[in-house]
């Protein structure tokens, strides 16, 4: 778990970012989240990216295999599901309206951008409408406070404790010793 503020991103990290991503990384300003070889698994970006577009966004998932993992439960139907949580459980509901004003509390730190003032990501705080950002944020965050993010994590076939990268730490490595 990590908060910010992030230490600058490294041009290595930023490399390993936009291969997960398969283009060029925008906005980053830190690596929220790691996998346990240590590449990226969720970056913080800014609310604003320097062409001057404003971007919700701040906590997006790029591991490959991660990404894979929320789409194939999106994909399965269990975006209703959890969302029907909302409607029943009123504990459930209350995290997750403090997780979105945790996630506010988070980006603000890099900027406040009008054309997004109180709009997080994933839907929060009455919907789910991506399980990307949810995760993303649970991953960074830490256990606990996205209950909703926190239970997509549970419910898939990827976990942050168990690498899955291709080459374990490889992308790092080679991203460094080429920036060196």
């Amino acid at each position: 778990m990590t908060t910010p503020p992030y230490p600058a991103p490294t041009t290595a990290e930023l490399a390993v970012v936009s291969a997960q991503l398969g283009r060029q990384a925008r906005g980053v300003v830190g690596i929220a989240a790691r996998c346990s070889c240590g590449n990226p698994t969720v970056v913080a970006t800014a609310p604003r990216l320097t062409d001057g577009t404003p971007f919700p966004t701040f906590y997006y998932l790029t591991h490959p295999a991660a990404t894979a993992a929320m789409s194939t439960l999106e994909a399965t139907q269990v975006m209703p599901e959890l969302a029907a949580l909302l409607a029943d459980d009123e504990d459930i509901a209350a995290a997750y309206l403090a997780a979105h004003r945790a996630y506010l509390s988070d980006r603000v730190q890099f900027g406040e951008v009008s054309e997004i003032d109180g709009i997080s990501a994933g839907g929060m705080p009455t919907r789910v409408k991506c399980l990307h950002a949810l995760a993303g944020h649970a991953l960074a965050a830490g256990p606990g406070v996205n209950p909703i993010g926190d239970l997509a994590l549970e419910r898939s076939s990827w976990s942050p404790e168990r690498c899955r990268c291709d080459d374990p730490g490889a992308a790092l490595r080679d991203a460094e010793a080429s920036s060196a």
